[in-house]
């Protein structure tokens, strides 16, 4: 039996932060086995990001053994982002319009 996935303690506020400014957010953390932790939908694009709480030590931020070979294997794009800003520096390389920020 698998157990329950946990959420990092800003996902609340980083989905909501996304979110008013235009993105469509679908959690995915319960996916499991590695799979990033939100689909994010912007301009007609989508992006995945697995969301690291930055309040805790680099150490506690890194990425499970599941976490890394899933990035490792995907032949897309993958971001961590731990905060509001990482979200602002992800979307602006993908297009993020600066007046929506």
């Amino acid at each position: 039996m698998r157990r329950a996935a946990r959420v990092d303690a800003n996902q609340k506020q980083i989905v909501e932060y996304l979110r008013k400014h235009g993105c469509s957010v679908q959690v995915l953390h319960t996916v499991g086995k590695g799979c990033p932790d939100i689909l994010v939908g912007y301009g007609g694009k989508n992006y995945l990001f697995e969301i690291k709480d930055g309040q805790k030590s680099k150490s506690a931020q890194k990425l499970t053994p599941d976490e890394d070979a899933w990035h490792f294997n995907w032949r897309g794009q993958v971001d961590v982002v731990t905060c509001e800003y990482d979200c602002d520096v992800a979307m602006n390389v993908m297009d993020w319009d600066e007046k929506d920020v």
